[in-house]
């Protein structure tokens, strides 16, 4: 995406805070907008274009081409435990060498956490934190973690609880939660009290080893008492899937070899697989690409941030939804989970 908006700012003879005020944005928005850093949703590119007197066609643009993703080489810090391809990496240059990381499969430091229990109920906490500045996040994507990393240079301290879509709206409902995430698309979430915000749109598959060795391509291949599968749990979107594929092929979970047992996640759903306890899951296909596996699309679904509407001018809220619209996120979110994110950041 390109843009034109500072050579037409100065044109007009409008300053950023003035531009700011009037769109009803922050000024490091603007400077954000115009550097390319920023994507405005639909409503900030019409407001901007009536100010400024001109159309969105003339602002913004897109390029015909998108450029080839930089690559780099690296050393792998491990021989013994190389990464293969479409697994994610870090690269620090150590000295005269470049050095690859790759993240760990199980937890291998200690959680980020402000103290320690000491009583039901009750905890000792090492220092306050700032309540202003964080929002409790719950939902099941992989990938949310990425929108806590770019939010923290945001100034806005995200605290991600693991829940399938079921239960984080369930929690939402009850004021337990700031924002919920799911796609289970529903339209009681989408209610007169609440605002639904596109994240991205992802597809839903059967994750399975590198070369699919039991010829797993549809659903009623987990008949074959050889497969071994892993469920999700009750109120999953991943489970809801499940149960509609089967239905379809005529096949209940009684056929399935291990449809009664459920993990609590995509990663943790993957993580079977990639760990040879199961043959095959239905999940994310960002959770595929975390451990290296082959991935089988199977659904096309939209993951939503739903929230109360009367949270929406929360600075931090603000600050959350800001990120969605970041280009380096979205290329992220692009290059390392494999979602579509033409629509992030819309409301739904």
């Amino acid at each position: 995406m390109t843009n034109r908006l500072a050579a037409l700012r100065k044109a007009r003879g409008v300053s950023a805070i003035d531009l700011a005020a009037q769109v009803g944005v922050t000024r490091q928005a603007i400077y954000a907008i115009e550097a390319g850093t920023y994507m405005p949703n639909t409503a900030v590119a019409l407001k901007l274009a009536r100010v400024l007197e001109t159309s969105v066609e003339d602002l913004f643009s897109i390029e015909e081409e998108t450029a080839p993703a930089e690559t780099r080489a690296f050393e792998p810090l491990d021989d013994a435990l190389r990464a293969g391809p479409g697994e994610p990496v870090q690269v620090c240059r150590v000295g005269r060498r470049v050095v690859g990381v790759s993240p760990a499969r199980f937890p291998a430091w200690l959680p980020v956490a402000d103290g320690i229990i000491t009583a039901p109920g009750r905890a000792a906490i090492a220092k306050e934190p700032d309540d202003s500045s964080r929002l409790l996040i719950a939902g099941c994507d992989p990938a949310l973690s990425l929108l806590a990393r770019h939010a923290r240079d945001a100034g806005v301290d995200v605290i991600l609880a693991n829940a399938n879509s079921a239960r984080s709206l369930e929690w939402l409902r009850a004021g337990k939660i700031d924002i919920a995430g799911s796609h289970l698309n529903d339209p009681i979430a989408g209610g007169r009290a609440f605002s639904v915000i596109t994240f991205a749109l992802w597809e839903e598959g059967f994750v399975v080893r590198r070369g699919n060795p039991k010829g797993i391509l549809a659903a009623g291949d987990l008949a074959n008492p050889r497969v071994r599968f892993v469920n999700r749990e009750e109120g999953s979107g991943s489970r809801r899937l499940f149960n509609s594929l089967i239905a379809a092929a005529g096949i209940t979970a009684a056929n399935v070899n291990g449809s009664g047992m459920s993990v609590p996640g995509h990663l943790a759903a993957a993580w079977a697989v990639a760990s040879d306890s199961a043959d095959c899951c239905i999940a994310a296909q960002s959770a595929a690409r975390r451990f290296g596996l082959d991935f089988i699309p199977l659904a096309g679904e939209r993951f939503e941030l739903v929230l109360h509407k009367k949270d929406l001018t929360r600075r931090a809220v603000q600050g959350v939804l800001e990120v969605l619209n970041r280009a380096r996120f979205r290329r992220q979110l692009e290059m390392i989970a494999g979602y579509d994110v033409t629509r992030a950041g819309e409301t739904v």
